[in-house]
C-alpha cells in the first residue's frame, strides 16, 4: 500500500510540475526516458538563460502517454526570440530547400521514405519552410519532426552557435553526387588550413576561412549565390556561343520550350531561386563574395579568380549543349521515343533521374554531377575537382554520348 501511494504521490508531483511548466520539473522524467536531450540542454545557452522546455514545446504535455502534445517547434518558434536571424533565413536559399525539393518532377515518383520520410532528398531538404498544410501532412504520415529548420544546423537541443560556424555543420548535406561542396572545401587550401588550426597545428589567428566566412558574412543567414544552384542566369551573356548554349541548357531544364520561349517551370525557378535572373541580383552576390574574398586576399585578385570560375561555366556548358543537342536529334529523328512525362519531344534535364535509356542517363549525370564539380570546384579552389572530377569527367561523358547515339542511329537504320 506504501509502494502504490509513493507511487501516486510521485505522477501526482510530476502532472502538477510540467503543468507549471518549469523545465527542471520536465528534466526529472526525461532523464530516465531521453538523458541525453537533457544533457544537451544543460549545457545550453537556453538553460543558462532560463529557457525552458515549454518555452519551445508548449505545456500541453502533463503525462506519460500524452507525449503527442508537446509542439515541435517551427522558424515562427524560434523567431520568438531570435526575430533578426530567422528573417534573415527566410529570405536565403536555405529557406526555399523544401520548395526547391518539391519542384523536381522526379520528387513525385519516389517513395516517400525518400522524400517526406527525410531518408533520402528530405533528409537535407527539410531545412526549408513548409506550409502548416504541409505539416499536417508530415505528421499525419509518421514525420512529425524535421520541421523547425533551424535545427538543420543548430541541431537539438544544443542549439550550439559554436558548432554551427563550424564548417563540419555544412558536410551532412553539402556532400555526394550533386551537393560535393564540403569534400571540395575540406580538401583545398582554404579547408586543410582551418582543418589544421581546429587540431591546433595552426595558431588560434591563423587566417582560414570557413563555408560561413564566405557564404554568411557577420552571420547573416540569408545565404545565396551568385550563380544559383543551376549556374544559369540572366541577361544571358554577351558571348555569341555562350549565350546559344546557355539558351540549349534552359531547354534542357524545361525552363524554355523546343522553339525558345518561356514555359511555366520558369515561375517555379523563380520561386526556387535557384538562378539569378537579373544582373543586379548577380552582382550583389559577387561584391558580397569579393568582401569575404578581400578580407586575406586583394581586391583585384579576387576578381580574377571569381571570374576564372565563370569561365570554366562557359567552357562546361560548350560541352554539355553539344551533348544536349545529340540527344535532342534523337528525339527529332524519332530514334528516341520521348517519355510519357516529358512535356516535349526534348531533353528534361530535371527528370532523367528516371531516364529510361543508358543515353539519357549519362546526359543526366553529365549536367547534374560532373558539370557541377567542374564549376564548384573552380570556385571552391579545388583544382583537382573542377578538373579530374569535372571537365575530364564531362569530356568522357560527351564521349560516350557521342558513341552511343551513334549506335543508336545504325541499329535504327538497319530497322
Amino acid at each position: 500500500m506504501k509502494t502504490r501511494f509513493a507511487v501516486l504521490v510521485s505522477i501526482g508531483v510530476f502532472m502538477v510540475s510540467v503543468a507549471t511548466a518549469g523545465a527542471v520539473d520536465c528534466v526529472t522524467c526525461h532523464k530516465d526516458v531521453t538523458p541525453k536531450i537533457v544533457s544537451d540542454w544543460e549545457l545550453s545557452k537556453h538553460s543558462e538563460n532560463d529557457i525552458g522546455c515549454a518555452d519551445c514545446h508548449g505545456d500541453k504535455h502533463v503525462e506519460m502517454t500524452d507525449y503527442e502534445k508537446a509542439a515541435i517547434p517551427t522558424p515562427e518558434t524560434c523567431g520568438e526570440c531570435h526575430e533578426d536571424r530567422v528573417a534573415e533565413f527566410k529570405r536565403g536559399k536555405h529557406a526555399l530547400a523544401w520548395a526547391a525539393m518539391k519542384a523536381m518532377p522526379t520528387f513525385h515518383w519516389q517513395p516517400m521514405e525518400l522524400t517526406e520520410g527525410m531518408k533520402g532528398c528530405g533528409g537535407c531538404h527539410k531545412i526549408g519552410i513548409k506550409t502548416p498544410e504541409e505539416i499536417k501532412k508530415l505528421r499525419t504520415e509518421g514525420s512529425g519532426f524535421g520541421i523547425a529548420s533551424c535545427d538543420a544546423c543548430h541541431t537539438r537541443h544544443l542549439f550550439s552557435v559554436k558548432e554551427a560556424r563550424q564548417p563540419q555543420a555544412c558536410q551532412t548535406c553539402h556532400m555526394g553526387f550533386d551537393h560535393p561542396q564540403w569534400e571540395m572545401y575540406s580538401s583545398s587550401k582554404h579547408g586543410v588550413r582551418f582543418l589544421l588550426k581546429q587540431s591546433g597545428v595552426l595558431p588560434e589567428d591563423a587566417a582560414a576561412p570557413t563555408c560561413q566566412t564566405c557564404h554568411m558574412q557577420d552571420g547573416d543567414h540569408e545565404v545565396r549565390t551568385a550563380w544559383g544552384f543551376l549556374a544559369v542566369r540572366l541577361p544571358l551573356p554577351e558571348d555569341e556561343q555562350w549565350k546559344q548554349d546557355q539558351v540549349t541548357i534552359l531547354k534542357a531544364l524545361g525552363v524554355l520550350d523546343p522553339e525558345g520561349n518561356p514555359t511555366p517551370r520558369l515561375d517555379v525557378v523563380k520561386q526556387a531561386d535557384v538562378a539569378r535572373l537579373t544582373e543586379e541580383a548577380f552582382q550583389k552576390e559577387r561584391e558580397k563574395m569579393i568582401k569575404a574574398c578581400s578580407q586575406c586576399h586583394a581586391t583585384r585578385f579576387a576578381k580574377r579568380e571569381l571570374e576564372k570560375g565563370d569561365r570554366m561555366i562557359k567552357a562546361a556548358d560548350r560541352l554539355l549543349a553539344e551533348a544536349i543537342n545529340i540527344v535532342a536529334d534523337l528525339y527529332k529523328d524519332g530514334i528516341l521515343k520521348k517519355p510519357e512525362n516529358y512535356a516535349y519531344a526534348y531533353p528534361d534535364l530535371l527528370t532523367f533521374h528516371d531516364a529510361p535509356t543508358p543515353i539519357e542517363q549519362r546526359l543526366f549525370v553529365m549536367h547534374l554531377k560532373h558539370r557541377m564539380r567542374t564549376f564548384q570546384g573552380a570556385f571552391h579552389m579545388n583544382p583537382d575537382y573542377s578538373l579530374w572530377y569535372g571537365w575530364s569527367e564531362m569530356v568522357r561523358d560527351l564521349a560516350e554520348i557521342k558513341a552511343m547515339a551513334q549506335e543508336l542511329r545504325e541499329k535504327h537504320a538497319k530497322q
